[in-house]
């Protein structure tokens, strides 16, 4: 049931340089959120939303 309260994610972009073989990149979680506190990962055509809480931990959920 949606309230009006769907969240509608906006294109941004984010870059990262090839890490070296064999090594994750990283990215600042300031670069994911940009001042916001959810982010939208598409990933296999779902949304799952990467949320910061008030207690600054992250939480993944779809």
């Amino acid at each position: 049931m949606n309230h009006g309260n769907e969240i509608k994610p906006t294109l941004a972009v984010v870059t990262v340089d090839s890490p070296p073989p064999g090594q994750a990149p990283v990215l600042a979680s300031r670069q994911l959120f940009r001042g916001n506190n959810t982010v939208c990962i598409e990933h296999a055509g779902q949304c799952y939303l990467l949320r910061l809480t008030r207690e600054n931990k992250l939480i993944l959920t779809k």
